[in-house]
């Protein structure tokens, strides 16, 4: 039987294709166990918090096997694909593992997901053969100080290291699940422990709601805390049968493992009616932006104002500019003058383009525009940014919108087009809707809505006359924004929307 601790058999990880990602969904694999591959050859097509993203493989050979199958969401740093860069000559593929992956292996919740699945990959897949498991060893690229993740950048070799951890080696895998509620939030922590290993905004939530991380057990990569792991600790614990002799809490976890525990009785999924109610899955972009609008909402203390103004001479200047011949070629719309609008009212007040450093106690001014822009994909709410919009011309800002929309229609939006906004527009009115009250974009502290544009009546010159009416809505972080400078970038663009030529003098 072939084994997978050969030298020439390598194991790719799943990259971090974005910024503090830990996850990533497998959406589809474009080669099976035996094919031949290339360096750079895209081998699979994975759907995180942020985008889909197709993973090329760093090296030469043949596909020994594949890890999870396809609609697996899988951990940063734990392996996916192995390669036999000898070519082949160690052995058969194998192709077991894609139809025999544990069911935990899809599906992790906080009481049975792997402590340290990078450092512990057999403890978590015990039930697999040896030939199935990838290899911590196989897993180091050879003559490397860096890891090829092929997402635009490396990662150091040293990265994912991270201090060990005092007292007694803890098999979290191993204890039962009757136990894994007294462990999150009621058992000690072990004498001697280093401090716990979690983001600053799980330290913030564990802080909120009074849970002493210490007494967590850790779920994510490395043995990090992460969110759902504090808001297990804070659950109440299941109840548990009477058991003879039961190991009382206090002893180590290595005489708890071991003492007879009766295990409670499965209950059973709550059913529901299937013609009646679709249940989907809340993960990828849904659950991403599910998480950063309750942050959001919860975090920056929003204020919304509104103004109703005529953008009859706007929409003549559109259309004068659809004819222009430096215009020719490009997505000429409304939008495209507000965004301008909006520019250059942040030139006016460049307070508004700030965000909040709770850490550091600090309001950080940009001295740049990444103005985002959202949009409606069949993946869900996307908010790609045009990076330092300020510094383009009127035909460069309409070739980044044009390029920003419809990249994001098809799906090919990547994660570095969706980080670093500092202020952005919603148009809502491309459904219809007069106005509403958005939520700002976590990190940002302004967002701008744009209701539809209709014919009304309206007094012009003295006289009620039918002119294209709109609403905008300005949303602001209150911390950093007092009520006078978020009205006065609302009443610059507006301004400038009634009289265009604005643009030039105030531009």
């Amino acid at each position: 039987m072939t084994t997978m601790t050969e030298a020439s058999v390598r194991e790719f990880k799943m990259p971090d294709v974005g910024e503090g990602l830990t996850e990533a969904e497998i959406l589809k694999w474009y080669v099976q166990p035996g094919d031949t591959v290339t360096d750079g050859q895209v081998v699979c097509e994975v759907e995180t918090a942020k985008a889909a993203v197709e993973l090329p493989i760093p090296y030469d050979g043949v596909v020994r096997a594949l890890h999870f199958p396809e609609g697996t969401t899988v951990d940063v740093g734990m392996s996916i694909i192995a390669v036999d860069v000898s070519g082949g000559a160690g052995g058969a593929p194998v192709a077991a593992p894609v139809a025999e992956v544990p069911a935990q292996a899809a599906v992790q919740t906080p009481a049975q997901a792997p402590a340290a699945p990078q450092e512990q990959p057999q403890a978590a897949r015990a039930d697999v053969p040896q030939a199935e498991a990838p290899q911590a060893e196989a897993a180091k690229p050879v003559g490397s100080g860096r890891q090829p993740v092929l997402v635009g950048y490396g990662v150091a070799a040293s990265s994912t290291k991270r201090r060990p951890r005092k007292g007694p080696e803890v098999a979290v895998s191993r204890v039962p699940d009757t136990i894994q509620a007294e462990l999150n939030g009621h058992g000690g922590a072990p004498a001697g422990r280093e401090r716990p290993l979690a983001k600053p905004p799980v330290r913030k939530l564990a802080k909120d709601l009074g849970v002493d991380l210490a007494t967590v057990v850790p779920s994510g990569p490395d043995g990090i805390i992460t969110r759902e792991d504090v808001h297990a600790a804070v659950a109440p614990a299941a109840p548990v049968a009477p058991a003879p002799q039961a190991a009382p809490v206090a002893e180590p976890v290595s005489q708890v493992t071991q003492a007879p525990v009766t295990t409670p009785a499965a209950v059973p999924a709550p059913s529901y009616d299937t013609a009646r109610e679709t249940r989907v899955p809340v993960k990828g972009v849904r659950k991403a932006t599910a998480a950063a609008m309750v942050g959001s909402a919860f975090t920056a203390p929003h204020v919304t104002e509104f103004v109703t103004i005529d953008v009859t001479r706007t929409l003549k200047l559109v259309e004068e500019l659809k004819q222009d011949k430096d215009m020719q070629g490009l997505r000429v719309n409304p939008l495209l003058l507000i965004a301008r609008a909006l520019l250059v009212a942040v030139k006016r007040n460049p307070e508004i383009n700030a965000s909040w450093d709770e850490a550091a106690q600090e309001i950080v001014v940009k001295h740049y525009v990444n103005l985002g822009i959202a949009a409606a994909t069949p993946r869900g709410l996307l908010v790609p940014n045009i990076k330092d919009a300020q510094a383009k011309t009127l035909p460069q800002l309409a070739e980044s919108l044009g390029e920003l929309v419809s990249t994001a229609r098809e799906g090919r939006t990547s994660p570095a087009a969706m980080q670093g906004g500092t202020v952005t527009i919603t148009n809502v009115g491309v459904f219809g809707v007069d106005t509403g009250t958005p939520i700002l974009n976590p990190g940002e502290s302004a967002i701008l809505a744009i209701g539809a544009i209709k014919l009304q009546p309206w007094v012009h010159k003295g006289k009620v006359k039918p002119r294209q009416v709109t609403t905008l809505a300005l949303s602001f972080d209150h911390r950093l924004v007092d009520g006078e400078l978020g009205s006065k970038v609302l009443a610059d663009v507006a301004a400038i929307l009634e009289q265009p030529r604005k643009l030039i003098t105030w531009g």
